[in-house]
């Protein structure tokens, strides 16, 4: 089946929501509409122009991307800057580009998540909470026959999203009764008369911070002029998120033999090593942050971690980390490019899942400006 890129990216963001995003992240859609039917969709870490040639030969309809491509504002949308150019190219060529960044960091199953994996480290923890999310449940009374297209809705707006389950919901079958005045409009029955209709009760639960899209979904599918419903605030205890991830190695090891794993698995030709004077001689917590995380060193030691793995550590965060004690690897910030190959496998399954007819392309530039000689 054909599918639109709303469609596709309602099921994106149930994985990876844009709340979860840090406060002032621009994140979401950047260039483009989300108003078309897509066939070829590519994965990248950057975009740079040469992504954008590459998008442009294997004719992709839209871009996702880890790191935002409108990061600061643009100042000049001109074609003698090869930066800007691109956008210019990505508009004639009609590819929309959206970015998830932190949330992709935060998210349960996410970058930090797969870094561990790849290390053999068993999380015990996040680095850094970042939100803490209450919920909400909203009961809504309407027609049998118009409930599944209400709970749809309410489903692609994000409520009922639980765990590894979405489009959750409970519904028990009653009677509504309602007589409108005159100055109803109503869209069953007439003027001062009672009336009698099978209703469906329906709950769902859903995070505070996306009420207002719930209740929009909500009435852009009621029938009724004024619908019934209700909005509870649960005590369930709030669900908490957060940056990075603290781990343990199955058994203590040796920094260099860590070191060596750490180049071995992200196919690194060098990385920078951090060590305090008296480094420990054998490590088995470990806490990582993808990208750039050096402000969060005193998490890491908060955390008690033998050694800390993050990217484009500072000249003088690296002296204040040393100071404390602790061992800290950098491998570069391009060790986040393992979202290209994760994320097509997870649109690989959803398009199983929903028997789309569309591509899914991982990019093939290296965009990684550093070199080791």
């Amino acid at each position: 089946m054909s599918l639109s890129s709303k469609e596709f990216i309602r099921r994106f963001e149930e994985y990876c929501p844009l709340w979860l995003a840090e406060e002032g992240d621009p994140v979401g859609l950047h260039i483009g509409t989300l108003d078309r039917e897509i066939q070829r969709v590519m994965m990248t870490l950057d975009v740079r122009p040469e992504v954008v040639e590459e998008a442009i030969e294997k004719k992709i309809d839209l871009i996702i991307a880890k790191h935002p491509p409108i990061f600061r504002p643009i100042q000049r949308l001109t074609e003698d800057d090869l930066q800007t150019k691109m956008y210019i190219d990505l508009l004639r060529h009609n590819i929309s580009v959206y970015a998830a960044h932190t949330n992709m960091d935060i998210i349960e199953d996410g970058l930090n998540d797969w870094f561990c994996e790849m290390l053999d480290i068993q999380v015990t923890n996040y680095l850094k909470k970042t939100h803490e999310i209450h919920f909400k449940k909203l009961i809504v009374y309407i027609p049998v026959e118009a409930s599944a297209a209400m709970r749809q809705a309410l489903g692609d707006a994000g409520a009922g999203t639980q765990g590894n389950y979405h489009h959750t919901s409970y519904s028990l079958i009653g009677t509504g009764r309602f007589t409108p005045t005159k100055a109803a409009n109503p869209a069953i029955g007439s003027a001062n008369k009672a009336e009698q209709v099978q209703e469906a009760r329906i709950e769902v639960i859903y995070p505070e911070i996306i009420q207002q899209q719930v209740l929009a979904a909500m009435f852009s599918v009621h029938p009724y002029e004024e619908p019934a419903y209700d909005i509870l605030t649960l005590d369930n205890p709030p669900q908490t998120f957060g940056l990075g991830r603290v781990g343990k190695l199955a058994q203590p090891m040796s920094i260099d033999t860590f070191t060596q794993k750490v180049k071995d698995v992200f196919q690194l030709d060098g990385l920078r090593l951090i060590e305090p004077q008296q480094p420990k001689k054998m490590i088995q917590t470990i806490a990582i942050c993808g990208g750039s995380g050096g402000n969060f060193y005193s998490d890491a030691l908060k955390a008690g971690a033998d050694i800390y793995i993050t990217g484009d550590v500072y000249y003088h965060t690296a002296h204040d980390m040393q100071t404390n004690g602790l061992t800290v690897i950098d491998p570069g910030h391009n060790i986040e490019v393992v979202c290209v190959p994760k994320f097509i496998e997870k649109m690989e399954e959803w398009k199983k899942e929903q028997q789309w007819d569309i591509e899914f392309i991982p990019s093939e530039t290296n965009t990684n400006p550093f070199q080791f000689r």
